[in-house]
């Protein structure tokens, strides 16, 4: 099979830090659009993009493009495209789709047009008129978009932030994805002390403790498409003894968390114990007013609370004015914080010195980041 064309999505505002894991990863041909970044490769890549990326959605086949302006376009554009070279004669095909600035506007009838169109492609290559669909799983997605459809298979299944360290979750969690994205946008390292004064369920400290040992974010998942025979055992057996070897679970961490919620702190500690890391993340049930990050020149990255999502404005805006001035006692740390409020600069008593929209769930915030001093370098 020839080099392929794939697709790690990308929640709003973080392509820039996809398009750079995927470079890390050794796919120099990225190319950013809005929600997704464009890299090619081999089926053996399909294996490793889903073990290794930390912040995408999921991966998918970009199986063609083709502008479609009308019913029969969407059709015969859909029928032409390669689907046998991926779909078995007994493989299950949905299809999901979306519009938006498009003429083709009813999406179940989009939806239904490209089922036709597929069945009609794989008569051709099975010579059967019918289609059990009882085998492997092959999701297929059509997005229109100002006209031009883009057909997709899904290689991830469930979302990529299902890691499955986190079986339970607080009232506002913060997805996987979006907190591993959140520590690399902070530039955290594992030699600098980490902490997140309203940890929740404890995604930050887990996310930032799997990047400092370098974990791959899929080693305890499965996938998809896992059960497609394209895809053999030995390429996923080959990308999982390859994330295995590249663990480094020597490097000591200084991970902290803390939370005035006792309820919050057993769903962090259960988390932090089935992702590995109970002896190496640090809890405690602590008031935002009590919190003491022990050490210099560490890294605050939290989620304060906020009335949207907890239901108590109140509530919220008095965390938030005693993080505030919390954040005065640790002159030499760097704080970035993910929030809806406008008021964080004005309870952190200084403009932040980089700000960046993004969407966590459907309600657009701010990152915040104010940079403390670097530390020292030693002689």
């Amino acid at each position: 099979m020839s080099k392929l064309q794939l697709i790690a999505t990308a929640p709003m505002g973080l392509e820039a830090v996809v398009a750079r894991e995927l470079k890390e990863l050794g796919y120099e041909d990225t190319h950013t659009e809005n929600g997704r970044v464009n890299f090619t490769g081999g089926p053996e890549d399909i294996p490793r993009a889903n073990l290794w990326l930390r912040s995408a959605g999921r991966v998918l086949i970009n199986m063609g493009r083709f502008k479609a302006t009308t019913f029969d376009e969407l059709f015969e554009g859909t029928k032409a495209l390669d689907w046998s070279s991926w779909i078995t004669a007994d493989g299950e095909f949905p299809v999901n789709g979306r519009s938006q600035k498009s003429q083709l506007t009813s999406v179940p009838a989009v939806q239904g047009v490209v089922k036709k169109a597929v069945v009609e492609s794989l008569k051709g290559r099975y010579g059967s008129e019918w289609f059990p669909e009882d085998g492997p799983k092959y999701e297929i997605e059509i997005t229109l978009l100002n006209d031009e459809a883009l057909l997709t298979l899904d290689t991830s299944g469930s979302g990529l932030h299902r890691r499955g360290y986190r079986l339970a979750s607080t009232e506002a969690p913060i997805r996987e994805t979006m907190a591993a994205a959140l520590v690399q946008l902070s530039r955290w390292r594992p030699e600098r002390p980490l902490y997140d004064p309203f940890c929740g369920s404890g995604t930050f400290l887990v996310e930032a403790a799997m990047i400092g040992w370098n974990i791959a974010p899929g080693l305890r998942r499965s996938f998809v498409s896992e059960k497609w025979p394209q895809l053999t055992e030995e390429m996923w057996s080959n990308a999982r003894d390859e994330a295995y070897d590249a663990v480094r679970d020597d490097v000591p961490l200084q991970i902290f968390g803390s939370d005035i919620d006792p309820y919050a702190i057993e769903i962090a500690e259960a988390a932090v114990k089935r992702a590995g890391f109970a002896k190496d993340i640090k809890l405690s049930v602590t008031p935002v007013s009590k919190a003491k990050p022990p050490g210099d020149y560490g890294v605050i990255l939290t989620n304060p609370p906020y009335g949207e999502r907890l239901g108590d404005d109140a509530q919220a805006e008095a965390a938030l004015r005693q993080f505030g001035l919390t954040s005065l006692h640790y002159p030499t740390w760097s704080i970035f914080a993910i929030s809806p409020s406008t008021q964080v600069e004005h309870y952190m008593g200084r403009k932040a010195d980089k700000k960046r929209k993004l969407f966590n769930g459907r309600i657009q915030c701010d990152f915040y980041s104010f940079f403390g001093p670097l530390p020292p370098r030693e002689r």
